[in-house]
């Protein structure tokens, strides 16, 4: 994760708009598939309810919100099953935006 958010956080919202390199969403977009993604990985750790993530108005802080799910899932003591998933879909997202 750290890795990713390295990669994104010095962006600035012309590089959030653009296109990533498959399917036809915004990197913005992306990322915030991956918040919601993990941040519902955390509430079912929980025992919680999912909750929708808000999508912020401004896209440079999607590393920070990308930072506090992750902090979350950790915090939750999700399985290695989640964690793995978690890590799966970072890398997948690195290499797609």
């Amino acid at each position: 994760m750290e890795l990713l958010v390295q990669q994104i956080s010095h962006w600035q919202q012309p590089r959030w708009s653009a296109a990533a390199s498959i399917g036809n969403v915004s990197r913005a977009d992306l990322v915030h598939r991956l918040v919601q993604d993990v941040a519902d990985l955390a509430a079912d750790a929980e025992g919680q309810p999912r909750r929708a993530v808000p999508r912020l108005d401004s896209d440079l802080a999607l590393p920070d919100q990308l930072r506090v799910v992750t902090a979350d899932l950790l915090a939750a003591g999700a399985g290695a099953e989640a964690l793995n998933w978690a890590a799966t879909e970072v890398a997948a997202t690195r290499t797609t935006l």
